[in-house]
């Protein structure tokens, strides 16, 4: 745990790999979350071993940001005896909080590392000041919510608890139908375990209705012949509702997305970074972020957008995403690793070509174009394409193009 100092709402962005964490933190994150070697429940991302972990650490505290380490799976009799040296190993790579959902798993961590902050994962289902309440009696520092939590039931949570108790509520990203990732649905369709990390988002898939005696003739469930994603929740974006949100009291303004790219990750976390800071500038009830901003959010992977919970039940505006898939409509080019005498160094993504024009995406800037002109390999050599991945290229440009600035393409 360090003394670093976060001013809030807190911006907390998630890094499944160490390339997703230093997008999180070259665009602006005041603290990242990220899974361990174990006791994560994200099993696609690579996650982090602990020497890595050790670093990531240094690295966020020497640009003043937080880390904190997800230990939010629900362990059976033959893990427990492995979390005592996995709890203290992580305490020893710094980190500033674990998240936890499971009473046993909080109580170990008292006991062995009583120095490292703990958070209430979203998975202990935390939907009352009672419940949190109880938390902070027991020594954790904040709660995140349910995401079934309304906007005055947070403002009433956060009026029935002490003050020192830090409120984190997510405000972007996937939904889940079930209440707040307890779903069983994975683990009896295909005997992936959701509470491991491994679901296999069965709510995404596209269904219809077949009766016994009729077998290959299928109905659908829903008034029209394309079946239905009836379990297929919106995506959540709360980028337009940041004056509601500090109003109620939430401390951190958690984005969902350990499993997703460092590309969303950067976008994501680049858009509320300038939406967080332009409210703080002019905190008005009526503060709305400017519209590049607002358009960030549809330049990611993403299904259609709702504001989940917090202003009414889905029953009352339903929420269901009639499509099984993402849409995805920008890609991600190239990323700068430098400019230096009129001349853009860059890291290649995917094929580029000579004269093409590219947008850039800064840090905390509104997003600009730029032509690809004089292209030329790692060596200097005048090339028509950079069709290789990962290669080094370089292009003429009459702006300094800051490193780890993202070159992008609409699809």
């Amino acid at each position: 745990m360090s003394d670093i100092k976060t001013a809030f709402p807190e911006l907390l962005a998630p890094a499944g790999d160490m390339e997703r964490f230093q997008r999180a933190l070259y665009y602006g994150a005041d603290a990242i979350y990220v899974g361990g070697s174990a006791f994560s429940m994200r099993a696609a991302p690579a996650n982090f071993g602990f020497d890595e972990l050790k670093a990531a650490v240094e690295m966020a505290h020497s640009k003043g940001a937080k880390v904190y380490l997800t230990c939010n799976t629900v362990p059976r009799n033959d893990e427990i005896d492995a979390l005592p040296d996995f709890l203290m190993s992580a305490r020893d790579t710094g980190v500033d909080a674990f998240i936890i959902s499971d009473l046993g798993v909080f109580s170990l961590a008292k006991k062995y590392t009583p120095d490292v902050d703990i958070h209430i994962s979203t998975q202990a289902g935390i939907t009352n000041y009672a419940s949190a309440k109880m938390w902070y009696d027991l020594g954790a520092t904040r709660v995140v919510t349910a995401r079934e939590l309304s906007m005055n039931d947070i403002a009433e949570l956060r009026a029935k608890t002490p003050k020192e108790l830090e409120i984190e509520c997510f405000v972007h990203g996937a939904m889940c139908v079930s209440f707040s990732g307890r779903c069983l649905l994975s683990n009896y369709l295909v005997n992936r375990d959701s509470n491991r990390g491994d679901c296999a988002q069965p709510c995404r898939w596209q269904y219809a209705l077949m009766e016994k005696t009729r077998q290959g003739e299928y109905f659908p469930v829903a008034e029209d012949d394309n079946g239905t994603f009836i379990m297929n929740s919106k995506d959540m974006c709360m980028i337009e509702h940041i004056p509601d949100m500090v109003k109620a009291g939430i401390s951190s303004f958690k984005i969902e997305g350990r499993a997703k790219s460092a590309y969303y990750t950067s976008v994501i976390t680049n858009a509320y970074r300038v939406a967080i800071d332009g409210y703080l500038k002019n905190p008005t009830d009526s503060y709305v972020p400017e519209k590049w901003v607002l358009d960030e959010m549809y330049k990611i992977s993403s299904r259609e957008y709702c504001t989940g919970f917090y202003y009414g039940h889905p029953r009352d505006d339903a929420q269901i995403y009639y499509d099984g898939g993402y849409k995805r409509d920008w890609s991600v080019m190239a990323e700068v690793v430098n400019s230096a005498d009129g001349r853009v160094v860059a890291r290649q993504r995917n094929r580029i070509f000579d004269g093409e024009t590219l947008e850039v995406l800064e840090r905390g800037k509104e997003p600009y174009e730029v032509v690809i002109k004089d292209l030329r390999d790692e060596k200097g050599e005048p090339i028509e394409k950079a069709p290789h991945p990962m290669m080094i290229f370089s292009f003429e440009c009459d702006r300094q193009i800051p490193a780890d600035a993202l070159l992008r393409k609409a699809l």
